[in-house]
């Protein structure tokens, strides 16, 4: 008996004919939020953006950034971590670094990338007891054993994920020798944009930018106000000391911490953890008021009407409250309302949903309706639907309240044939973080 599929009702042998399709579900879902994205001088590592995976974070903090996750060198990028679901770490001076060499008889050691770091390794190469005429080569880091290889003679060795060799025959026996004249790249201004110009093509949701140069700031904030208002490429970034950005998508540390090790955590480092907080809050949760991990106090401390005063320039300030510090009000630097722009968009929550639906609904949008539906009223009904599951989707977990899809929303023609308007109103939700209360004493 004949089988298959159909497209039309046509078939001529006798037979059985299905068509097998996914029911109709709605992509109207929340996007992934978590992933930050710093520009960053590093002593290790490949030129350009480093991917780091929260989930394999463990495996790839050696080989990628050349120190165990709980080295107190990268202790800000393990912090960031313990929040974000992905981090992208450009390197500055990457390019311009000078890799560590060693010289061992017939046989040279490069370390893998530029950077101070590659100092740190170390070639061993002795006998092996199992195999008469081969030798034992191994790449120590910090004197831990990262690579080990038996060979025979220098060729046969294969680059690892520290070193690579070159040379040929015999090999010579060494205790130890280290890697020498590893230096770190400029890392200048110029490289600044070059990372933002290679976090264009990427996607994430905040930016830090770690550094105290007033004029990389600056740099900063314009590309920020470019690709939100004009690319539409939603995200917030995190400086320094900078409250006269005053713009939504700015957001100005004021302070550090001080940790439960008495450890003095400058904001210019903490800020990378603070980033990777802000990117991985979800669109239904406000920061303020949430604990910093394992901070005891801050640094500086500032008094009541300090604070009163920073939170008004719009600065992000930490406290400490009932013992634990914590982020005084999740704001950014926005100060000057106006009747498009009012004090509701100073909250990073509101904002994170703001933002959220502009990604979601272009994503919604870009997978199932650009150049595959008609835009007809049949074509407009079809998204409209899927923006309206989406709402209520942020309506259900608390993002947005009092969404009417009879009167809030409306999907039109636009001015040009291709072309689709949708009006809409929403209504985000702040978190309670003032109570009045007037008590009548008996």
């Amino acid at each position: 008996m004949a089988g298959g599929t159909f497209t039309v009702q046509n078939k001529v042998r006798p037979g059985v004919y299905i068509n097998f399709k996914s029911e109709a579900k709605s992509i109207g879902a929340l996007g992934e939020r978590g992933i930050v994205a710093f520009p960053a001088p590093l002593s290790w590592g490949k030129s350009g953006i480093t991917v780091l995976h929260s989930e394999i974070f463990l495996e790839q903090c050696l080989p990628s950034l050349g120190f165990r996750p709980t080295d107190a060198r990268i202790r800000h990028i393990t912090a960031a971590m313990a929040h974000a679901s992905k981090i992208l770490i450009y390197r500055l001076g990457a390019d311009s670094a000078v890799k560590a060499t060693a010289k061992l008889g017939s046989l040279t050691a490069t370390a893998k990338y530029g950077g101070t770091r590659g100092n740190d390794l170390q070639i061993v190469i002795q006998s092996s007891l199992d195999y008469e005429g081969f030798f034992e080569v191994k790449t120590l880091l910090d004197g831990e054993k990262v690579d080990v290889q038996t060979v025979e003679t220098a060729e046969k060795l294969l680059a690892n994920e520290f070193v690579e060799f070159a040379g040929s025959g015999a090999l010579t026996e060494t205790a130890g020798t280290s890697l020498a004249g590893g230096a770190n790249g400029s890392g200048g201004a110029g490289e600044y944009s070059d990372a933002l110009a290679a976090f264009e093509a990427e996607d994430f949701n905040v930016l830090g930018i770690p550094v105290d140069d007033s004029a990389v700031k600056q740099l900063a904030v314009a590309y920020t106000k470019r690709l939100r208002e004009q690319e539409g490429k939603k995200f917030q970034t995190i400086v320094h000391n900078y409250p006269g950005a005053d713009y939504e998508g700015v957001i100005s540390l004021k302070n550090g911490i001080v940790t439960a090790d008495g450890l003095t955590v400058e904001p210019t480092y903490l800020l990378w953890e603070i980033a990777a907080m802000e990117a991985a809050a979800n669109v239904n949760e406000s920061l303020t008021y949430t604990t910093i991990p394992n901070a005891v106090d801050v640094a500086p401390k500032f008094t009541n009407s300090e604070i009163v005063q920073a939170l008004n320039k719009g600065e992000m300030v930490l406290s400490v409250v009932n013992g634990h510090v914590v982020i005084e009000q999740d704001i950014n630097t926005l100060t000057s309302f106006t009747a498009d722009k009012d004090k509701k968009f100073s909250k990073n929550r509101v904002l994170r949903v703001l933002d959220s639906m502009a990604k979601d609904i272009q994503y919604i949008f870009s997978q199932n309706y650009v150049g595959k539906t008609d835009n007809n009223a049949d074509g407009r009904n079809l998204l409209k639907g899927e923006v309206i599951s989406y709402l209520d989707n942020l309506q259900g977990i608390g993002a947005i309240q009092n969404f009417d899809s009879q009167s809030d929303i409306e999907v039109l023609p636009g001015q040009d044939v291709d072309a689709v308007w949708i009006q809409l109103a929403v209504q985000p939700v702040d978190s309670a973080e003032k109570i009045y209360m007037s008590i009548s004493v008996q």
